[in-house]
């Protein structure tokens, strides 16, 4: 696997960039220096802030330097693990029918597929969070398969529905609050992934993974009532590889 790449960002930040690609073990490495070095107590960090295949850090330059940053960090890299750490998986129920998922038909059509051979794979496997993102609670996730390696939208959509399921680019989200978006809609949870009445507003983290079961338009509706009147807790089990 590649060096990161150490690039400046500004006078306050500093990027360690891990390729180019979009790849699972490429965002382990990630997510497992940012959770060393906020173990680490390095002086002068102010925040953390990983992505799919970059870490920027935030320090404050009256307490450390872009160097000592770089030095303490390598440090780290020298000493990394090939090992997986621990997540949480998740089974969360969404609908692939009717109002809940409006670019399923096209999104088949451009993926050379019927409707239920697209469904089948989105949830086939469960799928990892790279990085939260864009919107409180917004997850990315991935990777599907290639045949998912479809464009955004044209056209962003003015509104997106909240709790909407979309895919691009082999990537898979969902959109926690109602807002514009350009990804393809092809299914809808009654399961909220950002609640800020709860103890935990945010559902999932980096890390976890979720697993998408289908369910019926009927089953979804059950689900939203009992979601609504704080009767419903989805599955999850801590799994440790």
């Amino acid at each position: 696997m590649s060096e990161p790449v150490f690039l400046p960002a500004g006078d306050t930040a500093l990027v360690v960039q891990f390729g180019e690609a979009v790849d699972a073990a490429v965002n382990r490495r990630v997510r497992h220096l940012a959770a060393k070095l906020r173990e680490s107590g390095a002086k002068g960090i102010v925040d953390i802030v990983p992505t799919i295949r970059s870490l920027m850090v935030h320090y404050d330059p009256l307490e450390t330097s872009a160097g000592a940053l770089r030095g303490a960090i390598s440090d780290l890299l020298h000493h990394e693990h090939g090992e997986e750490d621990a997540y949480r998986l998740w089974s969360i129920p969404v609908c692939y029918e009717g109002d809940c998922a409006p670019d399923l038909e096209n999104v088949a059509r451009e993926m050379k597929l019927d409707t239920g051979e697209v469904v089948r794979r989105h949830a086939a496997e469960p799928l990892e969070v790279f990085m939260m993102g864009f919107l409180p609670g917004f997850p990315y996730l991935g990777l599907l398969p290639e045949e998912f390696d479809i464009p955004r939208l044209f056209e962003p959509r003015v509104k997106v529905p909240a709790r909407s399921i979309s895919v691009a680019v082999r990537q898979t989200t969902v959109y926690t609050v109602e807002c514009p978006g350009g990804w393809h809609l092809i299914g809808q949870t009654p399961v909220e992934f950002f609640d800020p009445e709860r103890a935990e507003p945010i559902l999932v983290a980096a890390g976890d993974r979720i697993r998408f079961e289908p369910v019926s338009v009927g089953e979804y509706e059950r689900i939203r009532k009992a979601v609504e009147a704080d009767d419903y807790k989805p599955v999850s089990e801590e799994i440790v590889p």
